[in-house]
């Protein structure tokens, strides 16, 4: 008789917490998350320099295509660093100086640079990445679907995880192949001052081999940088 005493105040306390654990309402409306990801993008926007790194793990085999580009630049836009693409199966690295509407690239092959087109390795040029309105934060302001996902450790920050979908058409400015009639995910991590940390993207990247993972992460500079033409030799 007493157990059943006990029993029963353990039930009553048992449902008045979790009735208090589970009355936050985790659902957070997309209009304040949309505003989160718009002042990540004027962080971005309003930099001098950019730190870009835009990476995937791995191409479906038979995909030519870009595994990563690393480097700086500006809004001019002007980006200078190093670009590694697969094609015929065999990964090249290439530095790499994009400026006014030209991509030239210097691989070990070489000595000099050259003028090359990244559309022809399925790769975009790079400085267009970092263009204000056409490059890549503009995801940031055209997500669509937006939900808050799992907060995150990243060293001693914890991060907030913002998802969405893209559309093709959009993706596309990005990666020139990118299927343009498809929906890509997202994944954004902010920390508490809405500073992207970074942002995973998959989908139809290329027109074989199924979805592909990207990882874009961006950090900024209040210090110009200036990027100009390789010199002829």
């Amino acid at each position: 008789m007493r157990i059943r005493h006990l029993i029963l105040p353990l039930i009553a306390a048992a449902l008045v917490l979790g009735g208090c654990s589970g009355s936050s309402d985790d659902t957070v409306d997309p209009a304040a998350l949309q505003a989160r990801l718009t002042a990540a993008k004027k962080t971005i926007d309003d930099a001098e320099t950019i730190t870009i790194s835009l990476v995937t793990k791995g191409l479906p085999s038979g995909v030519t295509g870009l595994l990563s580009a690393k480097g700086q630049g500006n809004h001019s836009p002007a980006f200078d660093g190093k670009v590694t693409v697969l094609t015929g199966g065999t990964s090249l690295g290439a530095e790499v100086i994009a400026v006014g509407g030209q991509v030239f690239a210097k691989t070990s092959f070489a000595p000099v640079f050259l003028s090359i087109d990244p559309a022809t390795l399925k790769a975009p040029d790079p400085a267009s990445l970092l263009a204000r309105d056409t490059g890549i934060t503009q995801i940031l302001a055209k997500t669509e679907k937006l939900a808050q996902g799992d907060k995150s450790r990243d060293g001693k920050d914890v991060l907030t995880t913002i998802t969405g979908t893209l559309p093709g058409s959009l993706v596309r400015d990005i990666i020139p192949s990118a299927a343009a009639d498809k929906t890509f995910t997202v994944s954004y991590r902010l920390d508490d001052d809405d500073v992207l940390r970074d942002a995973t993207l998959k989908g139809p990247f290329y027109p074989e081999g199924g979805d592909v993972t990207y990882t874009v992460k961006l950090t900024t500079s209040d210090t110009p940088v200036t990027i100009e033409k390789p010199a002829r030799r």
